[in-house]
C-alpha cells in the first residue's frame, strides 16, 4: 500500500533520468521501485508494530503518524508526501501554523480513524474536527496581514529546458535573456535570478559579476551560482551589488542524496582511495555550513535563502534568528512538467504558513512567485513561460505563529496523545 501512494505521488522521480534518456534513461525504472518500495517499508513497520496493540487500529494510526514524523530525518529526511498535504489548498491548511505539517498528518490519520472506531459518533466526530479545521482556516485567513514593506522585486524566470541548460551555446544565450529581463525598465531594489542561473564560474570570470550588476543600474541582484575553492564546489546563492562587488553567499547545505551528493562519497575516497563520488575531488557538490539569514540592508530586510530541496524541510527556517522573510531559488526542470513541480511549490508556500512569513519563489521554469504570510499567491508567473515579474512591494511578515515557536512539540503531543489512547482503548466497536 505504501509502494503504491508513494509510487503514485513521486512519479516524477523518473523525470531527473530522461534529461539525458540514451546515458541514465535506464535507471529509471529502478528509482521508481527503489523510492516506492523503500518509503513504503516505513508503512510496512508502522503496520507489523501496530497490529500488535490492544486496538489495532489506534495503533495503526499511532505508529503510521509516528513513522511519517521520523520520515523526515531518518537518513537526512524526506518528508515530501506528508498524508497531512492533503489539505494544501483548502483553508485547514492554516493548521500548519499551529502544528506545522506533520502536525496535520498525525490529526488527519486520526480523524480518518473514528468512523472505523465507532460508525455513528465517530463519524459524527469526524466531521466535526474537520468542521473546526475548515472554520479556523477560513477566519485566519480572513485576517489582515499588516503593512506591506515598499521596495520592488524583479523575479526573472529563464525558462531553461534541462537538457540545454548547460550547452555552451544555449547557456550564453540564456544568460544574455537574464541580463536583458534585468536591465529592462526602472531597475527594482532586488533582482533575482534562479538556483545555478548563471553559467560561468565567477572566481574565473569576474567580469561577468560587473556585467550583471550593469545591468541592474547598480542595484542589488542575487543570483544561483556554481562556487568553487580549489577542488571543492558548491550550489550557490550569491548578492552581487556596485560594480559586481560581492555582498553575501550563501551555500547550500542540505544536499540531494545522489543527486548533489553520493552518501559516504568522501569516506569512500579517504579510506579506499575511491575518489569517483568524493566531494572533496570536486565530482560532487560540497556541504555548506549551515543556514543562514542573510542582512541585506534597512530597506531590503533579513533573508533567509533556501535553495531547491531545501524548501521542504520545516525545520530549517526555525533554526536561525527570525527573518524578514525567506527567497527560495530553484531549478525545478529537474521535476518535468506534471506533478513535481507543483508539489515543490506547494510545500514551499507550506513553509509560509508556519512561519508567518512573506516568501518569494524564483524557480528557472516556474513556479515563480511571491507568497504572503498566510501562504496566499499574491504574484506569479506562468508556469514554463520565458519572462519577470515585477512586484511593487511585499507583504508584510506576522508575529511569530505557535509552530515557529515550538516547532514539532505539537506533533509530539497529539501523537503522544494518540499513543496513550490506542493502549487504553482495547475493544474498536464497528456499530
Amino acid at each position: 500500500m505504501g509502494a503504491g501512494y508513494f509510487g503514485a505521488y513521486l512519479n516524477w522521480i523518473v523525470s531527473p533520468f530522461f534529461v539525458d534518456p540514451w546515458v541514465y534513461g535506464w535507471m529509471a525504472p529502478f528509482a521508481f521501485v527503489l523510492i516506492g518500495f523503500g518509503l513504503g517499508l516505513f508503512w510496512a513497520v508502522a503496520a507489523a508494530l501496530g497490529a500488535r496493540f490492544p486496538n489495532r487500529i489506534l495503533g495503526l494510526v499511532t505508529l503510521l503518524a509516528a513513522v511519517e514524523l521520523a520520515r523526515g530525518y531518518v537518513f537526512t529526511g524526506f518528508p515530501w508526501a506528508q498524508i497531512g498535504h492533503l489539505w494544501m489548498g483548502s483553508p485547514a491548511e492554516q493548521g500548519a501554523a499551529l502544528f506545522g505539517a506533520t502536525g496535520l498528518t498525525v490529526a488527519t490519520l486520526f480523524a480518518a480513524s473514528l468512523p472505523l472506531l465507532a460508525r455513528v459518533w465517530g463519524t459524527f466526530a469526524m466531521l466535526v474536527l474537520i468542521g473546526v479545521a475548515l472554520g479556523f482556516g477560513a477566519m485566519r485567513s480572513a485576517e489582515p496581514v499588516g503593512q506591506a514593506r515598499a521596495i520592488t522585486l524583479r523575479l526573472v524566470q529563464p525558462n531553461a529546458e534541462q537538457h540545454l541548460k548547460w550547452d555552451p551555446e544555449e547557456a550564453r544565450m540564456l544568460f544574455k535573456r537574464q541580463l536583458q529581463f534585468t536591465a529592462e525598465g526602472t531597475p527594482a531594489d532586488l533582482t533575482i535570478w534562479p538556483e545555478t542561473a548563471v553559467p560561468y564560474l565567477l572566481e574565473y570570470a569576474p567580469e561577468v559579476a560587473g556585467m550583471i550588476t550593469s545591468a541592474s543600474g547598480g542595484n542589488p541582484v542575487a543570483l544561483g551560482i556554481q562556487r568553487v575553492e580549489g577542488d571543492r564546489g558548491w550550489n550557490s546563492l550569491r548578492v552581487l551589488q556596485g560594480d559586481g562587488l560581492l555582498s553575501a553567499t550563501y551555500d547550500k547545505f542540505h544536499l540531494v542524496p545522489f543527486g548533489e551528493y553520493i552518501p559516504m562519497g568522501d569516506v569512500l575516497q579517504d579510506w579506499f582511495g575511491i575518489g569517483a563520488f568524493a566531494a572533496q575531488l570536486g565530482n560532487a557538490y560540497s556541504a555548506g555550513q549551515g543556514p543562514q539569514v542573510l542582512d541585506l540592508g534597512p530597506k531590503l530586510g533579513k533573508v533567509l535563502p533556501l535553495i531547491c530541496y531545501e524548501a521542504v524541510f520545516p525545520g530549517i527556517p526555525r533554526s536561525v534568528e527570525r527573518p524578514d522573510w525567506i527567497l527560495q531559488i530553484t531549478n525545478d526542470a529537474w521535476f518535468g512538467t506534471l506533478t513535481g513541480p507543483f508539489q515543490h511549490f506547494q510545500q514551499a508556500r507550506l513553509r509560509a504558513i508556519e512561519m508567518g512569513l512573506p516568501l518569494v519563489r524564483v524557480a528557472n521554469t516556474g513556479m515563480t512567485a511571491v507568497i504572503d504570510a498566510k501562504g496566499h499567491v499574491t504574484h506569479a508567473l506562468p508556469f514554463g513561460t520565458t519572462g519577470y515579474l515585477d512586484v511593487a512591494e511585499l507583504a508584510a511578515a506576522l508575529p511569530p505563529t505557535p509552530y515557529a515557536k515550538h516547532g514539532d512539540r505539537a506533533a509530539f503531543l497529539l501523537l503522544f496523545g494518540l499513543l496513550v489512547l490506542s493502549m487504553a482503548w482495547r475493544r474498536p466497536r464497528f456499530a
